[in-house]
């Protein structure tokens, strides 16, 4: 399912037009990417957490050359589902 596919999906199911759904859906995602860009965490109860990790600087090697790099240390962000949606994926 892509955006435009949830929108719709959210707008037959909440009574909304497309664009409002598409508007809440917008709104929502902007609102999880700036709190997890801030460095907090983003948990739905149920549904999952959006977790910020950090990665240790590492020492990498170039696939193509074999020389060894220095892969600096970095921020990603992960998804750990809960419980209710775990469930959902195993019935």
């Amino acid at each position: 399912m892509r955006k435009p596919e949830l929108a719709a999906a959210i707008a037959e199911r909440a009574d909304l037009s497309k664009d409002k759904a598409s508007q809440v859906l917008n709104v929502i995602l902007d609102e999880i990417t700036e709190t997890v860009a801030q460095g907090q965490d983003v948990s739905l109860i149920g549904f999952g957490s959006f977790v910020v990790r950090e990665r240790a600087a590492r020492t990498g090697k170039n696939p193509q050359t074999g020389a060894a790099l220095k892969i600096p240390a970095s921020k990603t962000v992960a998804f750990k589902a809960g419980k209710s949606l775990k469930d959902a994926v195993s019935k």
